[in-house]
């Protein structure tokens, strides 16, 4: 769902719609159910939401609740997603908690960056927490690398698996390859976005070559059209869509480093 607030402030830093003011109230009771269950199992863990009901788009019935759990294990966190998807399956198409480790948020490479960006920009923190709020982060090149620098690791896999599901594959190779177009558009245009859709339309706008795969992209993604194997492999082959977003994001803003633990 897209992001109306998502943008650039005047220091050139980045803005997103996240904001606890503007979680619909409906949601107030799987909120509630999912600190519970984080502070039984990890007392010291934090629980971030973040996605359409953090900034207040989401559509009863039909958008995910999207969380976000610092320090709680794994498995603790599956077994919440299911027992709190079961309970609230009226009111959200499934909760989501994903698990991440602490030390993912420490060091100055790639991965631990966009860690930091993305829960001090797109998270609304639901636990209290003595740990001061991080100052804004600025739009620039190491976000959106931090971002999608991974993209070639991604395609890399999505060439290597001929196993993979066609239709699941294929709405694997739309959301992350628009994503790094996203990033794409937010360097050549100093602003900052991650509308698929709209970074869509505007890299056609700048390489209207590229319109026709792009907006097969987006499709697969939101899987409103059944995937042609043949088309997939295209979009997948030295000469596809993927390998021309790579080989521009590559140059323009750049992959991850082999260390992700450096910069």
């Amino acid at each position: 769902m897209r992001d109306p607030w998502e943008d650039v402030d005047d220091r050139g830093c980045i803005v997103t719609g996240a904001a606890r003011a503007r979680v619909p109230l409906a949601y107030e009771p799987v909120l509630e159910a999912a600190l519970i269950g984080v502070a039984d199992a990890a007392p010291d863990a934090e629980l971030h939401l973040y996605g359409s009901v953090a900034t207040g788009r989401a559509v009863i019935g039909r958008s995910d609740v999207d969380l976000l759990a610092i320090g709680l294990p794994a498995d603790t966190a599956d077994a919440l997603e299911r027992d709190l998807s079961a309970r609230f399956a009226g009111l959200c198409r499934s909760v989501d908690v994903g698990a991440v480790r602490w030390d993912e948020y420490d060091g100055d490479g790639d991965i631990p960056y966009g860690n930091r960006v993305f829960r001090r920009h797109y998270c609304v923190p639901l636990t209290r927490t003595d740990r001061e709020v991080e100052p804004p982060y600025p739009a620039d090149r190491r976000a959106a690398r931090a971002f999608n620098g991974d993209l070639g690791r991604h395609a890399a896999g999505w060439r290597n698996d001929p196993m993979a599901d066609p239709a699941a594959l294929a709405r694997r190779v739309g959301r992350k390859t628009l994503l790094a177009v996203a990033g794409l558009v937010s360097i050549h245009d100093r602003t900052w976005t991650t509308d698929r859709e709209a970074a869509a339309h505007r890299w056609a706008e700048l390489e209207p070559g590229w319109a026709g795969p792009l907006r097969t992209l987006f499709a697969w993604g939101e899987s409103t059209v059944v995937p042609d194997p043949a088309g997939l492999r295209d979009a997948l082959a030295p000469d596809g869509v993927v390998a021309a977003v790579e080989t521009v994001f590559a140059d323009r803003i750049g992959f991850w480093a082999d260390d992700l633990g450096s910069s």
